[in-house]
């Protein structure tokens, strides 16, 4: 029910795209959705050991391959302006199909492709869960992409034992006619903080952003990546997002302070129907980390 919702919602939106004008129905269309935004954003995580100074986070979300927009085409061409950005490490927030169709092996190869010492870390999202996990989950595996299902990985720089905590959730919608609130998936986060140790900088993916509000009442993560909205994908003057999913309401796009917490919700790369992207561009981020010590 609540996926038709949204679909329905989506070609409300892009009929009247269609109505508005032909230039912009083909700007959506052919224009947009390919004119990709690469951009850094500096960012100080208080806990954050100077061993990882401007230690470089390359964040995407969304890749929603399918046969018509995200090809392997499409998503080779995105892992090369990955790695010309010479990331340290590679973060994905879910979503890497829309459904499991014959061509998604081979859609989702170019991710071994990508380059990063510290490797490709991801989370699934709602449509990796409805389209079959474990389908999914043994495609990153094939193609060298490190699953974090509540799960924590360290990493370590230098004789200092330097630590950065990098903490990865499953999805909060995994079943697509339910979904919970945030705060009643808090016992998993709970049953994570136990394992953490005090000490380094902690950084949490999970899909849906709305999940922020509890990552931040427990105080223990400097930043939070999510995905989920698009961004809305479709943006209307005067009136911002036609739609957005549920979870991902309060924080739909871009950076947020909650309490301690920083918080980013990444517009996506791909687009689920109606293919169309309006004042919502595609976006690869790099988090390029300060530690507070380096001023």
């Amino acid at each position: 029910m609540r996926r038709r919702m949204f679909v329905r919602s989506s070609l409300y939106a892009a009929a009247g795209i269609v109505v508005g004008g032909g230039g912009t129905a083909f700007y959506a269309y052919d224009l947009e959705p390919a004119w990709l935004d690469i951009h850094t954003i500096p960012i100080q995580l208080p806990r954050l050991d100077p061993a990882f100074h401007r230690y470089r986070i390359v964040h995407i979300s969304d890749l929603h391959t399918d046969e018509t927009f995200m090809t392997v085409e499409r998503l080779t061409d995105v892992v090369h302006h990955i790695n010309a950005l010479r990331p340290d490490l590679v973060l994905i927030t879910g979503d890497f199909v829309t459904s499991f169709l014959p061509s998604s092996v081979r859609a989702l190869s170019p991710l071994r492709l990508l380059q990063a010492p510290d490797g490709v870390l991801a989370v699934l999202g709602n449509h990796d869960h409805w389209a079959g996990p474990q389908k999914v989950r043994a495609l990153l595996h094939a193609n060298q992409v490190q699953e974090l299902p509540d799960a924590i990985h360290t990493l370590e720089r230098g004789s200092s034992h330097a630590v950065l905590h990098i903490v990865g959730m499953d999805d909060l919608w995994a079943d697509g006619d339910h979904v919970q609130s945030a705060w009643d998936e808090e016992y998993r986060l709970t049953r994570l903080l136990k394992h953490i140790p005090e000490q380094g900088a902690a950084i949490f993916m999970v899909h849906e952003p709305d999940f922020a509000a509890v990552t931040a009442a427990h105080r223990r993560f400097d930043l939070q990546l999510s995905g989920h909205s698009h961004g809305g994908q479709i943006r209307l003057p005067l009136y911002g997002s036609v739609y957005t999913p549920e979870l991902a309401r309060e924080y739909p796009a871009g950076m947020y302070h909650i309490q301690s917490l920083q918080h980013y919700t990444n517009r996506g790369l791909g687009m689920v129907p109606p293919q169309l992207r309006l004042n919502c561009r595609p976006e690869i981020v790099v988090f390029e980390l300060l530690a507070p010590q380096m001023g």
